[in-house]
């Protein structure tokens, strides 16, 4: 599996709108296994996003595509400025799916 971690921090009061759009988007992506987004205790506009691929290529290729810009267009509106995206293969996991 391959995938990336980002970091983002999102506008005040914009959660819930962040929310709606990522739900919409998970059944729409080709070859994408899960995601999980954790918000942190010690800054609660603080969120990182996990999110994973069948493999390196679908990853690219969803990366690449005109509709993950649109997608990451209207995430964007949400957020207070750039994510840090980190990617990488997946080594290591286990666990049930995300609620």
């Amino acid at each position: 599996m391959y995938g990336t971690v980002a970091k983002m921090r999102i506008k005040p009061g914009m959660e819930q709108a962040l929310n709606a759009v990522s739900e919409q988007a998970k059944t729409e992506i080709d070859g994408i296994v899960g995601e999980y987004v954790y918000r942190m205790d010690s800054e609660p506009n603080v969120y990182y996003l996990a999110v994973m691929f069948r493999d390196k290529e679908t990853y690219e290729a969803n990366a690449a595509s005109p509709e993950q810009h649109e997608r990451y267009k209207a995430y964007r509106e949400f957020l207070a400025d750039d994510p840090e995206w980190h990617d990488g293969e997946i080594i290591f996991g286990f666990g049930p799916p995300a609620a």
